[in-house]
């Protein structure tokens, strides 16, 4: 039996009354739980022992369930008690970083986890990319080939940690050398790295959800990253001439941001482009919430270097509502929400698996 034929097999025994939504203490679990109890559902929080307090404090679990590592939620007895208590997971980051593959995953989960795949995949997100037809940075296959300014990037979802800058190969020996002595990152994330050319510009991230009840694409809030980098502007230039320093793209959070409203019909169209090629690559397609990261160049045009397929951390700038969520509902409206009410709606009118895979 194929995994959706087996999940769907397991919605189906759930008492669609009594559904609970259940997600990783990590990431943006915070969101999603807020926005689960705002819309009515019982929650499930999974975290590891030492940041249940965070849980506790802002009240948003119903269930708390302790773990010494987030693997642990592969354990036979979490999945069979999530199924008894008919939950639906929602992925974030954390899913990637720390669960990986998801096929051994036999619970309900909302959204396309083979789209989530994707983003463990740089040569796949990349072809996703061109299928879709939209603006990409030049890849390079081998540090040797460097002739421009490059950003190093590593598979799978780690925040920007240990991203780095290069202009030719004997800097990325050299700055290589330093990252892995520093034990930012390891020789095989090294060896399964992106070089990707890095264009300057304004960064923007989208955050997007793609709704099979209404069947549209509405967007829920915009951020830009706050990354380890940034406090270099606080050191004067005299000063960093005189320092060995060798910045990286940690992210430690994000600011909301107000796009100009001409620019808004390139994201709408770079999203609808990259919806249609989803259904394509990985039946049934994208399902509910998906940022498409992207820069603006000097000539406003704009460049996608990233998708994720499920909710990102930047959306918690969005709670209760940014500017673009209320235009759209005339109410306080944001990612975690925005996905619980459409598991709500869904079960409603008898599409829930619509939704799950």
């Amino acid at each position: 039996m194929r995994l959706r034929e087996k999940i769907l097999k397991v919605l189906k025994g759930y008492d669609h009354e009594k559904i609970k939504i259940a997600t990783l203490g990590s990431h943006s679990a915070l969101n999603i739980l807020r926005g689960a109890k705002d819309e009515g559902f019982e929650t499930i929080c999974i975290c590891r022992k030492g940041e249940s307090a965070v849980y506790r404090n802002f009240g948003v679990a119903n269930r708390i369930i302790e773990v010494e590592k987030f693997e642990e939620l592969l354990r036979d007895d979490i999945q069979d008690f999530l199924r008894r208590e008919n939950a639906i997971l929602i992925p974030h980051g954390s899913f990637n970083a720390y669960i990986g593959k998801l096929d051994a995953l036999e619970v309900p989960i909302f959204g396309n986890r083979k789209l989530m795949e994707y983003e463990t995949s740089r040569e796949k997100q990349r072809e996703w990319l061109k299928k879709a037809n939209v603006r990409i940075p030049k890849e390079f296959k081998s540090f040797e080939e460097i002739d421009r300014l490059c950003i190093v990037k590593y598979q799978g979802a780690k925040g920007g940690r240990g991203y780095f800058l290069v202009s030719s190969p004997q800097d990325f020996v050299r700055k290589a050398e330093k990252m892995i002595k520093n034990g930012l990152v390891s020789k095989k994330d090294l060896e399964n790295a992106e070089i990707q050319e890095y264009v300057i510009g304004t960064n923007v991230y989208f955050s997007f959800f793609y709704s099979p009840v209404n069947d549209r694409i509405e967007l829920i809030a915009i951020d830009r990253r706050y990354e380890h980098i940034d406090s270099i502007g606080r050191i004067p230039a005299e000063e960093q001439l005189k320092l060995s320093m060798e910045p990286t793209y940690t992210i430690i959070g994000n600011f909301p941001i107000v796009i100009r409203e001409s620019l808004l019909s390139q994201a709408f169209e770079t999203a609808e482009r990259i919806v249609e090629v989803s259904k394509e690559i990985a039946y049934p397609g994208m399902v509910g919430a998906f940022c498409i990261e992207t820069i603006f160049n000097e000539k406003a045009e704009l460049i996608v270097f990233e998708i994720s397929a499920r909710i990102v951390a930047g959306t918690n700038v969005g709670i209760p509502s940014s500017p673009y969520s209320y235009i759209l509902f005339g109410e306080n409206m944001y990612m975690g929400r925005r996905i619980a009410r459409e598991i709500r709606i869904a079960k409603e009118k008898g599409m829930l698996e619509e939704l799950i895979y």
